[in-house]
């Protein structure tokens, strides 16, 4: 079946897909600034050009159908498609000449990037880089969809067809709550010492809570998971409040656990010591992004990174 796509102008679009969020017709046609006859006309439109039902109309409002459901994935796609180009655009207007795409793990967001990132914009003030923040598999998983020009995350994930290149060290650290039995000394333990503590971690795909999983199987015990966050920040806090213990990079984690009065110590570990690589496809030669790979692994800004560090 072909579909009349010159019907589905983005004022539809918008309102179908604030009808699926609101649930409301009334509602969503104030919210895009139509007459209540106006949005209905223009639903119906819609229906009738995909020869489906978007929406099963009762009493209390809207409720998306199956081909609802399908059409509001695409058209929220479609929406953020539009604003970033209508954005960019409007960046050309004012001397910046490109985007490019930076997909980054949380390690090096906290640690490594925001310097290095204003220093670039004050080098280069033609180009924008826009940031996103995922874990490690998800970067990787952007740089093979097409969704990233670029990522950094930290050495574990699968690279086969990247092209790839060291980008920092970071040293993994226990995070403990003050007073903890293991917090009244700086030896370094092994990870294996800490399986019978309940564990704060983040979320699935950070590569460190992969490696935690990993060295607990190899040790054929468990990693009694606790809670799952999203933020370093988040991991202190409920480490601050005693609901269990957590690993997070040293540098990171150093003023936040300063903060929270918490206590750290070194894993004896090798896995403890990581690696953080910047990656794009393999076969991408595009010389705005070789630049900032350039930038971004240059000798003299590691140097920077340590001194800044110490």
């Amino acid at each position: 079946m072909s579909y009349n796509l010159a019907r589905f102008d983005l004022v539809s679009i918008r309102l179908a897909v604030a009808c699926a969020q609101t649930g409301s017709l009334t509602a969503a046609a104030r919210g895009s600034h139509l007459a209540l006859a106006a949005a209905s006309r223009r639903i119906r439109e819609l229906e009738e050009a995909l020869g489906d039902t978007l929406f099963e109309r009762h009493a209390r409002g809207l409720l998306p159908t199956a081909a609802g459901r399908v059409f509001v994935k695409h058209g929220l796609g479609l929406l953020q498609t539009m604003e970033q180009l209508g954005a960019e655009l409007a960046d050309l207007r004012q001397g910046i000449a490109r985007h490019i795409r930076l997909c980054c793990s949380t390690a090096a967001i906290n640690q490594f990037l925001p310097p290095l990132l204003a220093r670039y914009a004050q080098l280069q003030p033609q180009v924008r880089v826009d940031l996103e923040e995922q874990v490690s598999e998800a970067v990787v998983a952007a740089l093979r969809e097409g969704r990233a020009d670029l990522g950094i995350f930290v050495e574990g994930p699968d690279t086969a067809g990247l092209e790839t290149h060291f980008f920092r060290h970071d040293e993994l650290v226990l995070v403990l709550p003050a007073g903890h039995r293991l917090a009244g000394s700086k030896k370094p333990l092994a990870f294996v010492d800490t399986l019978d503590e309940e564990w704060i971690t983040l979320t699935a795909g950070a590569a460190m809570l992969m490696q935690q999983q990993q060295s607990a199987l190899a040790a054929n015990r468990p990693l009694r998971l606790r809670m799952q966050v999203r933020s370093f920040d988040a991991v202190c806090h409920m480490v601050a409040s005693r609901l269990g213990i957590a690993l997070l990079p040293k540098t990171a984690a150093q003023p936040i656990m300063r903060a929270m009065k918490l206590g750290w110590r070194p894993l004896s570990d090798p896995w403890a010591q990581r690696r953080l690589l910047v990656a794009r496809p393999l076969g991408n030669s595009d010389a705005g992004i070789s630049a900032l790979i350039g930038f971004l692994v240059k000798p003299s800004q590691n140097a920077n990174a340590e001194a800044t560090k110490q």
